[in-house]
């Protein structure tokens, strides 16, 4: 197996590396004037393309075989669950506030000219 680099393997890196530069180019061609802007388009499809196929093609066996059976244990599920519940309750009230402050803002009506 090949080397790990921060807690990915070689291939995520490679995809990462491939959207960050495919993301630059469409921001360079997107500033550009005439017909090199739809570029773009072919950039983007380049992008997707070569994903396809390294995502379609792996380079090591797809089932591994285990040296023992491990037990896997989630000991920060009581934690996890409370930052969810933390997190729900402040979009609620983020929502409630949108409610309050943007969408049930008045309407005030224009005074009339009289002549």
């Amino acid at each position: 197996m090949a080397g790990m680099a921060l807690g990915v393997g070689p291939g995520v890196l490679v995809l990462q590396l491939l959207w960050g530069l495919a993301l630059l180019f469409c921001l360079a061609l997107s500033r550009t004037a005439g017909r090199a802007r739809f570029a773009v388009v072919l950039v983007a499809l380049g992008a997707a393309v070569l994903s396809a196929a390294l995502l379609l093609f792996p380079r090591e066996d797809e089932h591994p075989v285990a040296a023992a059976a491990a037990e896997i244990v989630d000991t920060f599920f009581i934690g996890r669950f409370v930052l969810l519940a933390v997190m729900s309750l402040v979009v609620l009230g983020c929502l409630f506030l949108l409610l309050i402050y943007h969408v049930m803002e008045p309407v005030y009506a224009k005074p009339l000219h009289s002549s």
